[in-house]
């Protein structure tokens, strides 16, 4: 497949199999060795560059990037941090002067995901810094750099824009969303789009095995012509098949050119996320009116991995360990799926049929999900063995639907006395204790109608074993799973009734 994108601030032109990823291609066809490999699966960082498009700049792991995912991008590595005449980038002089580095091989990914940092206006360092692991500095040194860095005027080299259109930069979000406009690289005409079908012949993609539709119609047509072919939207799953697995994908629709599919709509008490809508975006959507829901986010993976994982991807894999699942199906949130012409929608709880099979038919897929926001008793806790870039064990999401003594409005420390509202109504998820992430029913069961009591919710726990038969592995045994959970529902009366439960913000 031909890809065209700037790197480095320069028109580039690749051509190669749609599954070779960009670090492949860096290191090995353009010696830009600077972007290292460590983990080649997303974890470590090393491999950091950063990519802007028309929503900004973002930092991502080039080792489980696509090249058609780039097509018409601006792509930056360690090597462009510098300027046209050798200037140090800000971030790089202060990781010099304040011995941010030893061994070095982390480094060129530390830098690039600050320096995309500090493009955006970010200075949540630590927050920054969780997907780039570092055996030997230390943080303190590196977020030192940063922290002298921050004033420091962005360099106009950083400033790039997309092939042929515009990028937004500054701002303090996930990436930036505000700012100064870039401009476009300088092709002499507009860039093609990739895989589309540019040659009046044959079927889109057949020559070369990828295809890059432009909208959810041109797709769904396609799907049905290709219902064996993977598609792909962040590749922060799929990378690994082909990373680790040593996969050959076979034909792949690669989703990121589908606008129609990453947008945001707000619905009568609710907001309609298109599947290719990524974690960054979900997070921000969702930290005002489900503040719990975006601090689990906030432990997705790291900000490259949430940059490029979509939620319909994360629902349509099906794993039993997802982390929106479990959230979904306790807000009652819709899947919506389409084959050729035909629409259909689905309670996301009925999706999920059993490990490894869901509810989606031969040339069928998911274009959007829409979630339920005005739920203020909703709350939704990971417990995972690392804060940051781990799997979760378990993952629990509860809301209940509070009646009398004032209902959710007036929930107290039960230490004041009073009567304690009735629970009218219950929706209570988990993953990681099934094959499939699924509803408590009798735990729901056993919380309907019942005053909202510690002794309600421990009596609720003790029925956890009629809803799952959780399994032993690496990340815990299915006594602890069990355990787990029912601790999730004693942390849920005492989070509703004021107790802080945040472990972090605990103190003896």
């Amino acid at each position: 497949m031909k890809v065209r994108f700037s790197l480095n601030g320069e028109p580039c032109e690749a051509e190669a199999p749609p599954t070779r990823t960009l670090l492949d291609w860096l290191r090995e066809t353009r010696g830009l060795t600077g972007t290292k490999e460590g983990c080649n699966e997303g974890d470590c960082g090393a491999c950091t560059v950063m990519v802007t498009d028309e929503s900004g700049a973002r930092a991502l792991n080039a080792c489980i990037l696509f090249l058609p995912q780039i097509e018409g991008a601006a792509i930056r590595t360690v090597e462009g941090l510098s300027g046209p005449d050798g200037q140090m980038h800000p971030v790089q002089r202060e990781m010099i002067t304040h011995h941010g580095s030893q061994c070095g091989f982390c480094t060129p990914g530390i830098a690039v995901s600050l320096a995309v940092a500090h493009l955006n206006g970010r200075r949540d360092h630590d927050a920054v810094l969780s997907g780039n692991l570092c055996r030997c500095t230390g943080y303190a040194p590196i977020v030192r750099a940063a922290e002298a860095a921050e004033e420091a005027e962005v360099p106009d080299w950083m400033r790039d824009a997309p092939v042929g259109g515009e990028a937004r930069h500054g701002g303090a979000t996930e990436p930036g969303r505000e700012g100064g406009i870039g401009r476009g690289t300088d092709w002499g005409e507009a860039a093609p789009a990739l895989g589309t079908g540019a040659s009046d012949e044959g079927d889109p993609g057949e020559a070369s095995g990828g295809y890059r539709p432009r909208s959810a119609d041109e797709l769904a047509g396609w799907y049905l012509r290709h219902p064996d072919a993977v598609l792909v939207g962040g590749a922060t799953d799929v990378g690994l098949w082909v990373t680790k697995g040593l996969r050959d994908l076979g034909t792949v629709a690669f989703l990121n050119g589908c606008a129609d599919l990453a947008r945001i709509e707000e619905v009568p008490g609710g907001l309609r996320f298109g599947a290719g809508v990524t974690m960054t975006r979900v997070m921000e959507a969702l930290a005002a009116p489900l503040p719990s829901y975006a601090a689990m986010i906030a432990r997705y993976g790291s900000v490259q991995v949430r940059n490029a994982a979509t939620i319909g991807g994360n629902i349509a894999n099906g794993s039993p360990i997802g982390d929106n699942p479990p959230a979904l199906i306790a807000l009652g949130a819709t899947l919506h799926l389409r084959r050729g012409d035909e629409m259909r929608d689905l309670a996301i709880e009925d999706f999920f049929l059993d490990y490894g099979r869901q509810d989606r038919r031969e040339g069928e897929f998911v274009t959007g999900v829409t979630v339920p926001v005005e739920a203020p008793t909703f709350r939704v806790w990971k417990i995972s063995k690392r804060f940051d870039q781990d799997i979760s064990a378990v993952c629990g999401a509860f809301l209940l639907d509070l009646r009398g003594a004032g209902g959710a409005d007036n929930l107290r420390d039960p230490r004041e006395g009073g009567d304690p509202p009735l629970i009218a109504g219950a929706r209570v998820a988990f993953g990681g204790m099934a094959g499939v992430p699924k509803r408590a029913a009798a735990v729901e069961a056993a919380l309907a109608g019942q005053p909202f009591t510690r002794a309600t919710m421990a009596a609720a726990a003790a029925r956890l074993g009629e809803d799952f038969t959780p399994m032993s592995d690496m990340r815990a045994s299915a006594a602890y799973r069990l355990e787990a959970a029912a601790g999730l529902l004693t942390r849920y009366h005492a989070d509703l009734t004021g107790a802080e439960t945040d472990v972090r913000r605990i103190t003896a």
